[in-house]
């Protein structure tokens, strides 16, 4: 749904006609600056919104609540600032979702939540930011682009109503599982391209370089995100908000271990591609090695050939075989066999091999660009809902160990 500016007394009006998806159009004439999408969740069923100003001033029911979704940018927080008044929202928060990047992060204004997460882009690897606030009645998320998580789960509330059956914070836990477990195929990828990657680092393939390069950039994009994201998952789950049911918080226990899995995995990835360059220098060094042997067998068999070549090109009438029409074609003989004899010799040894013939390949690798390629999935736990209470840290009862008393002499 595109807003459109032209409200009473200036103020941007955001209630259009409807479009695709549950979406707004704007009419004939106006200018696309932001897309807003509206899903109202009421105990009869899902509704799309159309018109946003006129549910807004309609007093819902105790059970009804509203999903926005917003596409926004910089130039947008003018047009949206009246309606972040209306849903009592942080003026500042939603400037700093339009304007600035932030890393994952929680805020919590008492009234309603700012919860920051990251999300794998489209078509390469690197991650976008979605502000979502949270309040008791409304979901709201702003992102600046695109979001295939966002969309995927739309789509699926769509289909299934029963999604938005826990509430806003559920819906919430929901999105950031999404987005958790699209990061986390970026290391499933990188197990596919993990043996791959050794085998051109133990040949010292020339394309090697490029590859790990490409992977190296696009694991190091992922743990700018997933350990911010894993920190906020860890203080969601514990967290004593109003705004977070129990089972929104049992939610996000299940969503930051998905997180853990991924920042561990995107640190077991690292120390694997350490020792997959270790294994490249070692091999390229092998062939460094392999290179010098070939040049000191060629040296060792000039040698000889040298030593007889200076030793009958001495000026003296005396030498053996000088005065003989025949004598230069026996020293020819000579020499030849010496460097038959001396090549054969290296070569029983295996110090000498037949070249294997490489090819140069391409300077560029593909990195982990499947992952972003991918399409965003739900899996079956989004599904689920458990209803188990969490139980605080702060209950936990432990042992206290009793001092005993310091051994004295006898």
């Amino acid at each position: 749904m595109a807003s459109r500016r032209g409200g009473p007394e200036g103020m941007p009006a955001l209630g259009c006609g409807p479009g695709k998806n549950g979406s707004c159009s704007p009419s004939r004439g106006d200018i696309m600056t932001m897309r807003t999408r509206v899903l109202h969740f009421r105990a009869e069923g899902l509704a799309q919104v159309t018109d946003l100003s006129t549910t807004l001033l309609t007093k819902p029911a105790s059970t009804d609540w509203l999903w926005i979704d917003i596409e926004a940018g910089v130039d947008d927080f003018d047009e949206l600032l009246p309606f972040v008044e209306d849903l009592g929202l942080d003026s500042l928060g939603v400037r700093d979702a339009v304007e600035d990047v932030d890393l994952p992060k929680v805020d919590d204004f008492g009234t309603s939540v700012l919860v920051v997460l990251h999300g794998l882009g489209e078509d390469r690897i690197e991650t976008y930011e979605v502000d979502c606030f949270l309040t008791q009645r409304h979901l709201v998320t702003i992102r600046r682009q695109s979001s295939p998580s966002v969309d995927v789960l739309w789509d699926a509330v769509q289909r299934r109503a029963e999604l938005g059956g826990g509430g806003a914070d559920t819906l919430l836990a929901r999105l950031a599982d999404v987005l958790t477990r699209r990061l986390l195929s970026v290391l499933d990828v990188f197990d596919n391209r993990a043996d791959d990657l050794v085998e051109l680092a133990l040949s010292a393939d020339k394309t090697f370089l490029g590859e790990i390069t490409a992977v190296r950039s696009d694991l190091a994009t992922l743990r700018r995100a997933i350990h911010p994201q894993r920190e906020v998952l860890d203080e969601l789950r514990y967290t004593s908000s109003p705004m977070l049911s129990d089972t929104a918080r049992r939610r996000f226990s299940d969503v930051f271990d998905t997180a853990t899995r991924a920042a561990q995995g995107a640190d077991g990835a690292r120390a694997a591609l350490a020792e997959t360059l270790d294994a490249y220098r070692g091999a390229e060094a092998r062939d460094a090695t392999e290179v010098s042997k070939v040049l000191t067998v060629y040296a060792a068999i000039m040698l000889p050939l040298t030593l007889v070549v200076g030793f009958f090109g001495m000026n003296f009438s005396e030498l053996p075989l000088i005065e003989r029409d025949a004598g230069w074609l026996i020293v020819t003989v000579f020499m030849g066999l010496i460097a038959a004899v001396s090549l054969g010799v290296f070569i029983s040894l295996g110090w000498m091999r037949r070249p294997s013939g490489r090819a140069a390949g391409a300077a560029l690798g593909h990195g982990l660009v499947e992952a972003a390629r991918a399409p965003a999935q739900l899996v079956g736990a989004v599904y689920e809902i458990s209803a188990m209470p969490l139980r605080s840290v702060a209950a936990v009862r432990r042992p206290r160990l009793r001092a005993e008393p310091p051994e004295g002499p006898a």
